[in-house]
């Protein structure tokens, strides 16, 4: 088997471990997604996904198929496990990353596609940073340090080298550094309301 092929499949494995467990924890309750980001993600990630596999990203694509089915998921999850506590920035937020599509559409450029579609998902990775950094418990840092490492496989897995093939993945490599830094640094000071609360006093009044 190629080393390319091998990098994929490690990366897709990452993908399932790390998402099996955000979307196990979201049903027990014990973390609380932001559904705005999530319903964002995955329209994102699905044209992510299809502008890969346009531009010959190969068996590269793989990892993202694998995670776009789980953040689809944890989606569906959120709406009655998500998190409560929107606002309004949050709207507005949500309204402008949903305006990017439409660029998108009227684009047939998959590079260009591309670029919109990495500049909706960090958009719409605001609003689950601004959680992280206020609630840190109710993320968890699995699921986002398994994306970094399973972004940076995924680049190395690639069979053709662009921008509408490495653009997510570094941007991804970035913010999911991010939020696990957010949400370690959260355990560690208890930031935050969290401090006063436990886990289940947090989730039942978000």
């Amino acid at each position: 088997m190629e080393t390319k092929a091998i990098l994929a499949i490690i990366a897709s494995v990452l993908a399932i471990i790390g998402n099996f467990s955000y979307l196990s924890n979201v049903y027990r309750r014990k973390i609380i997604p932001h559904p705005y980001t999530w319903f964002v993600w995955t329209i994102v990630s699905a044209i992510n996904l299809f502008g890969q596999i346009e531009e010959g990203a190969g068996i590269g694509a793989l990892p993202t198929g694998v995670a776009e089915s789980f953040t689809l998921l944890i989606f569906l999850f959120s709406l009655q496990y998500g998190f409560k506590h929107i606002r309004k920035t949050d709207t507005y937020l949500l309204v402008i990353a949903l305006l990017g599509i439409i660029p998108w559409i009227l684009t047939d450029n998959p590079t260009f596609s591309i670029i919109i579609a990495v500049s909706i998902d960090l958009v719409a990775f605001i609003p689950t940073i601004r959680k992280a950094w206020i609630y840190p418990k109710t993320e968890s840092p699995t699921l986002y340090s398994m994306n970094v490492l399973r972004h940076i496989l995924t680049l190395f897995s690639l069979q053709a080298y662009n921008i509408a093939t490495t653009l997510h993945s570094a941007a991804m490599i970035v913010m999911n550094t991010i939020m696990t830094v957010l949400i370690l640094r959260g355990d560690k000071h208890k930031a935050g309301v969290i401090k006063s609360k436990s886990q289940e006093e947090v989730a039942a009044n978000l």
